[in-house]
């Protein structure tokens, strides 16, 4: 038997990696909420990979209680992802997927784009998503993955704060309201230079948001995530003393309604 996955967060993707590395012949052993961490790490002290797949704003209390024999076997597919997130926690060098298929509650796995992957354990991560047919590319270096990272978080927090202020597809959010999709975007890249440190191709990351949404632009422009990424994002504004007054008027028409 292959070398044992730890997989911490059993929610829709964790269950469809779970799916994928049991097919490749890795036994799974799932963490939940209630179960001690550092028990079940002195059960399976030597794991080749641990995948968290927890929400958001889950993600630093778990990489906080991290056991120590376990940090050096990160894996991370969180939406919003960058390396602040893990560099805080003095995590080196964790495997990366970043996630743009969806999959929710009844509902089938949606594909969008391909999903990269990085670091040790990018092989593995690739061959459970083609085990179960989710296309992947296995990245070849860290610029690059920043890049991916950038892209997928300027998507997901613009297509959700003006799917707030409109609805609608994401398809139509760009083809009926593409000046306010552009002005929310290029807030949402000031954001990430602050988060990030340094400057950002505004006009790149924008032209990759868009491939995601004409790869699917059927699917929803707003999720239940989409209030709190929005209350995130001003949160981070505030911190970086940076005026976001676009997000800041669909902020106040959507508690307003």
């Amino acid at each position: 038997m292959k070398a044992p996955i730890v997989l911490i967060g059993i929610g829709e993707l964790g269950g469809e990696f779970a799916r994928g590395f049991l097919r490749c012949g890795h036994p799974v052993y799932p963490i939940t909420r209630q179960m001690d961490m550092q028990q079940e790490c002195d059960r399976i002290p030597s794991p080749c990979l641990v995948l968290i797949t927890v929400q958001e704003n889950e993600l630093d209390a778990v990489l906080k209680q991290l056991p120590a024999s376990w940090r050096d076997k990160v894996g991370l597919v969180q939406n919003e992802l960058l390396p602040w997130h893990w560099q805080r926690h003095n995590i080196a060098e964790p495997s990366v997927a970043v996630v743009w298929f969806e999959k929710k509650p009844e509902m089938a796995l949606t594909n969008i784009l391909y999903t990269p992957v990085y670091g040790p354990q990018a092989e593995l991560l690739a061959q459970a998503l083609d085990a179960i047919k989710i296309p992947q590319r296995v990245l070849n270096n860290e610029d690059e993955l920043l890049y991916e990272l950038l892209r997928k978080s300027l998507y997901i927090m613009t297509v959700n704060i003006c799917g707030l202020a409109c609805g609608g597809s994401a398809g139509n959010l760009w083809k009926q309201h593409q000046g306010l999709m552009r002005e929310v975007a290029l807030e949402a890249v000031a954001i990430l230079e602050w988060l990030t440190d340094q400057n950002l191709p505004a006009e790149k990351l924008i032209a990759g948001m868009v491939e995601g949404i004409e790869d699917c632009p059927n699917r929803n422009s707003v999720g239940r995530s989409a209030p709190a990424r929005l209350k995130r994002a001003l949160h981070y504004a505030r911190e970086a003393g940076l005026e976001v007054p676009r997000m800041a008027d669909i902020y106040r028409r959507a508690t307003e309604a």
